[in-house]
């Protein structure tokens, strides 16, 4: 059974992007523009593994991170960080409130990819 993605993100391009390069690779993928619609889907629906940006509206990446600890269902799903936040205080933070690795744009999707492998064979 193929593994399930959620890439929240308040750019489309970005969205598109990751998904394109998941999807290529066989994973089923999910999408929210903003901390809070993630929030929504993810107590709908089950996902596998979560691609998070920082700066988003509404609700924002730090803020999701905070948010899904308070959810037992969603808070040991591993998160992603793909963010243009590059500042060792934005990654400690992220990574102290349970995100599981911190990746800074521009990226490339092998990183990405590499990392989802390396959570689904542990």
């Amino acid at each position: 059974m193929s593994k399930k993605i959620l890439t929240v993100d308040d750019s489309p391009s970005v969205r598109k992007m990751v998904e394109f390069s998941l999807k290529s690779k066989g994973y089923t993928m999910g999408s929210a523009g903003d901390g809070q619609e993630a929030m929504d889907l993810l107590t709908q629906e089950p996902f596998d593994a979560i691609i998070l940006d920082v700066n988003m509206p509404r609700m924002n990446g730090l803020e999701f991170l905070e948010k899904r600890l308070e959810n037992d269902q969603i808070a040991t799903i591993p998160v992603i960080m793909l963010t243009t936040e590059g500042q060792d205080e934005d990654r400690d933070k992220a990574l102290a409130l349970g995100a599981t690795a911190y990746i800074v744009k521009p990226f490339k999707p092998t990183q990405l990819l590499a990392l989802l492998e390396e959570f689904f064979q542990s």
